[in-house]
């Protein structure tokens, strides 16, 4: 009988998957409490739930394995059965051999053990049904959490002097600002980075600012010998996915301690309708860097958030064919195609959104390589400046700075 070896491999199979399960589902030894972010409670609410599914497929794939096994098992018992009621009394032995006797008690034993087993399966089945439906009311309830807390923030942000970012620890403003400055800032916060470094702040951080018509946001200010810049933009290792959407790029995403866009709107609202300088460091693979500032003007929603270079600004940038006020580049994503090129659109053809112009001299917020491609249409897509590394290099890391022109 060739059933019962396989029956005995399944039921060593079926120990070890519930020795598994059992190890799975044992409880951790209890952790020191402490105080999680928000992202730490998603990140374990989501981890155990992707947990609850797998041991739920794999429960679900060792059934089904069980059940053929044991239909396999049902059908050689009964053919088995039948075999022995047709031998004749005449033909059969004068006292039955063990294995005579042995092999229709050995199949209703497996049968037997193969059924507790799967009771056991449906059993922990239940139990995973029942800790992902729990999981997902945790999830729910700290999603509404969250979107109370956002809401409290902004309904009592006017009567607080600065929040701090996403559970961090508060901006370097609020802990290092004299007395007299927290009396003034608690109905008024400051317009920009600048404005802080004009009024005394020397040391970069988070903060946050007002600029006017707008509701407060945080920021990343950096602060130089130069005065106070804004980050608008950070890409340092690929954290964060560059290749979003026009309300993406308005809105801004990512984190502003790491990889991050700021976001179309809270910059145009930072320059207003005075301009200011733009800054861009770059920084390529072999440890080089390399700085730049221009005067920019950039124009609102209205104007697809046009970045007006002056002529030789534009020049020096490598662009062709530019008119005597200037050259004027429209913002482009994927789905909104401002470009100046007429027969494709440079941010599905490469990567991201950008001021493209023509596609070849610069795109900041292309797909982040952790090595440099091999192949010339890959590295293309990438971030690349051209007249620094050239069209085909694509950039280590980048940042992007802002500071608004006085306003006269």
């Amino acid at each position: 009988m060739r059933c019962v070896p396989s029956a005995g491999a399944a039921l060593v199979l079926c120990a070890a998957t519930a020795g598994l399960l059992s190890a799975q589902g044992r409880p951790a030894p209890p952790e020191p409490p402490r105080f999680a972010s928000w992202d730490e409670m998603n990140v374990l609410a989501h981890g155990l739930l992707q947990l609850g599914h797998g041991l739920r497929e794999h429960v679900e794939r060792t059934r089904g394995q069980l059940g053929a096994l044991e239909r396999r098992l049902g059908a050689c018992g009964a053919s088995c059965g039948l075999a022995l009621e047709t031998i004749e009394p005449s033909h059969a032995p004068a006292s039955p051999s063990p294995s005579d006797e042995a092999a229709p008690g050995a199949l209703r034993s497996l049968q037997m053990q193969l059924k507790a087993q799967n009771s056991r399966i449906e059993q922990l089945f239940q139990k995973i049904t029942q800790q992902q439906q729990h999981l997902e009311k945790q999830r729910l309830k700290i999603q509404n959490l969250q979107n109370q807390v956002s809401r409290l923030t902004s309904t009592h942000l006017d009567h607080e002097m600065i929040k701090p970012a996403r559970g961090k620890r508060l901006p370097k403003m609020a802990q290092h600002m004299a007395p007299a400055h927290n009396a003034s800032r608690l109905h008024r916060l400051p317009r920009d980075c600048q404005e802080l470094f004009e009024e005394g702040e020397r040391q970069s951080g988070l903060f946050q600012i007002q600029p006017q018509g707008s509701p407060p946001f945080l920021v990343n200010c950096q602060m130089t010998s130069d005065g106070g810049w804004t980050v608008i933009q950070r890409r340092q290792d690929g954290s964060v996915d560059f290749d979003r959407s026009w309300e993406a790029y308005k809105a801004g995403f990512g984190d502003p301690q790491g990889e991050f866009w700021l976001g179309l709107e809270k910059v145009h609202r930072i320059t207003g309708g005075h301009g200011g300088r733009l800054a861009v460091q770059l920084q390529d693979w072999e440890g080089n860097a390399e700085s730049l500032q221009f005067p920019v003007q950039l124009g609102g929603e209205d104007t697809a958030y046009t970045l007006q270079l002056t002529a030789p600004v534009a020049s020096k940038l490598g662009a062709t064919a530019i008119a005597p006020s200037g050259l004027s580049l429209p913002f482009s994503t994927w789905d909104q195609d401002h470009d100046l090129r007429g027969d494709k659109n440079c941010a599905k053809t490469l990567s991201g959104g950008w001021w493209f112009g023509t596609c070849s001299h610069s795109n900041l917020n292309g797909h982040y390589f952790h090595s440099i491609p091999r192949q010339r249409q890959e590295r293309k897509k990438g971030i690349f400046w051209k007249t620094w590394r050239g069209r085909y290099y694509p950039l280590q890391a980048t940042t992007i700075l802002i500071q608004p022109a006085a306003a006269s």
